[in-house]
């Protein structure tokens, strides 16, 4: 039987997260702690015994350099990598690059909540969350799918609202339960799927 391994990877801290800011497409780098993060990743990929035939990132390099630290650490360097804006991070729009205390005492402690954590009410100028779906969902059945079923061991390292597009169809979710699914940055998440593409198991490294 062919190993149809999927493991998803968010990136490792960036500065703006460290910061507290709205980041979405703005591109800032990682911290320290992320690149460690992303160490720690490539480690405990190679633990499992993990290699991969295929990865796909997004075009931001917060998750472009975690994806590098990973292959490094398992010795993949030479690994092909597909990018791709479609795994890009939720679209903040007006708010990118605001301080999220800040963007409360402009909008409202409400109307931010609203924003954040409700499934398609896009900040002004931005993406909702159903909004990110709609654009990595289909990537993922036209493009990571088909490597998967074919047994192409692919590891995909993006961003915590990407990624849960991603894990909406996998962990079969409703719009309530992606909003509740957490996504700790730089922990592995290690699914193999059966031939129908529903997940046969799902190993999820969070310590």
């Amino acid at each position: 039987m062919s190993d149809r391994l999927l493991v998803l990877v968010r990136h490792g801290q960036s500065e703006w997260n460290l910061k507290n800011l709205f980041t979405g497409w703005k591109d800032p780098g990682l911290t320290e702690k992320g690149i460690a993060e992303a160490n720690e990743a490539g480690r405990q990929l190679k633990a499992q015994g993990l290699s991969f035939d295929i990865a796909f990132t997004s075009v931001l390099k917060r998750a472009q350099h975690t994806l590098d630290i990973v292959l490094n650490e398992i010795g993949q360097t030479d690994l092909p990598v597909r990018q791709h804006l479609a795994l890009n991070e939720r679209d903040y729009g007006d708010l990118s690059g605001l301080n999220k205390d800040d963007a409360r005492k402009k909008w409202g402690e409400e109307q931010v909540h609203v924003w954040r954590r409700s499934y398609d009410v896009p900040p002004p100028g931005g993406e909702s969350l159903k909004d990110t779906l709609a654009r990595t969902l289909p990537y993922y059945v036209q493009e990571i799918l088909p490597c998967v079923l074919r047994g192409e061991r692919s590891l995909v390292v993006a961003h915590g609202n990407s990624l849960r597009a991603l894990i909406m169809v996998l962990e079969k979710l409703s719009p309530e339960g992606i909003l509740a699914r957490e996504l700790a940055t730089g922990v592995p998440v290690i699914y193999r799927l059966n031939a129908d593409a529903t997940v046969a198991s799902k190993l999820d490294l969070a310590a």
